[in-house]
């Protein structure tokens, strides 16, 4: 199977190393326009690149791309792939204004359309998600920050997407939350909202935003997002007469009440944590890994997938929401 990688930045190099390190069968090449990025991926990952994805079809004859682009540039990507008759692994789109094109034209092409939502994957929340299991019982506290600076400490960041009010990092924040909280807590029948600006921050939107939120079975919650807090923040409890959870984050934070033994007890998921130190501590390797098995079985078998483009539309509408309240 041969597999592009299209945009070469942080997010492409991670898709590539995981690829190149775990699945022995693919063969992989770069698409990206800049030529620092393409010389940089030939030397360190030997394979070929390209600076468009017309001439990797023709010249290294793909069956299918994994879109790492900014999600600005992904609707004119994704709808060349698919027409070139590509399977499509996408990162977070964060727009949607163009989905009913792209599974109309996937559909007409018989190809897959794959949606990053990655925190599905994530152990944590699949014990959290088992514990609370349907139930009406409960609420929750979520609180999601991160200095907007520090995500790409490489990078200016008004040179990173996040920085553009269409796709700023308020919005990314919600894309990659939503998906779990809507699995876990239901569909949201109705909620609140309070944002503003309260950094220096060089953006045009608000930084921090703090919701109340009703979900239909009547379970409800608070979840607050920015990208002000100097310290990375991903903090949730979930309170119940019979169950409290706590989540910190990461794979060490995570705890679970013990009514035999009234009182915390801490759950380990993980043997072993694999850990980019250029990122924050609440970002692991594992569930990155995992999105890209899925792909590739899922392909393989002419499967289904966990998440897909219809349930990213009711994301991306209930996020334009919060920002039009």
């Amino acid at each position: 199977m041969k597999v592009g990688i299209i945009g070469l930045g942080s997010m492409g190099k991670r898709r590539l190393r995981l690829i190149q390190s775990n699945f022995k069968g693919i063969i992989l090449c770069g698409i990206d326009t800049d030529k620092n990025r393409q010389e940089e991926v030939q030397n360190i990952y030997k394979i070929p690149t390209y600076d468009s994805l017309e001439k990797a079809k023709n010249q290294f004859n793909l069956d299918a791309v994994f879109v790492c682009t900014s999600p600005i540039s992904h609707e004119s990507i994704i709808l060349e792939a698919l027409s070139l008759n590509c399977d499509v692994f996408t990162e977070i789109n964060l727009l949607n204004n163009y989905y009913s094109e792209a599974i109309k034209l996937a559909n007409e092409k018989n190809k897959f359309l794959y949606l990053s939502s990655t925190f599905l994957k994530r152990k944590e929340i699949q014990y959290i998600q088992s514990k609370v299991n349907n139930r009406v019982d409960i609420s929750y506290r979520y609180h999601v920050g991160q200095y907007l600076p520090d995500w790409h400490p490489w990078e200016d960041y008004r040179n990173f997407f996040v920085a553009n009010k269409s796709t700023n990092g308020c919005r990314e924040i919600f894309a990659i939350e939503l998906p779990w909280i809507v699995k876990t807590f239901g569909k949201i029948k109705s909620f609140s909202v309070k944002s503003r600006k309260i950094s220096t921050l060089d953006i045009d939107y608000p930084d921090n935003y703090n919701l109340l939120i009703e979900h239909e079975n009547g379970v409800t919650g608070t979840l607050t997002v920015d990208i002000v807090s100097r310290v990375a923040k991903r903090e949730l409890t979930v309170i119940g007469e019979k169950i409290l959870l706590e989540w910190g984050g990461n794979p060490e934070t995570l705890f679970d009440w013990s009514i035999e033994d009234s009182k915390m007890i801490k759950i380990e998921l993980y043997d072993q944590i694999n850990h980019d130190s250029n990122y924050s501590h609440t970002i692991i390797e594992d569930a990155y890994l995992d999105e890209i098995k899925e792909f590739f079985d899922v392909r393989e078998k002419n499967g289904t997938f966990e998440y897909g483009f219809d349930q990213d539309n009711y994301v991306i509408d209930l996020i334009n929401e919060i920002e039009d309240f």
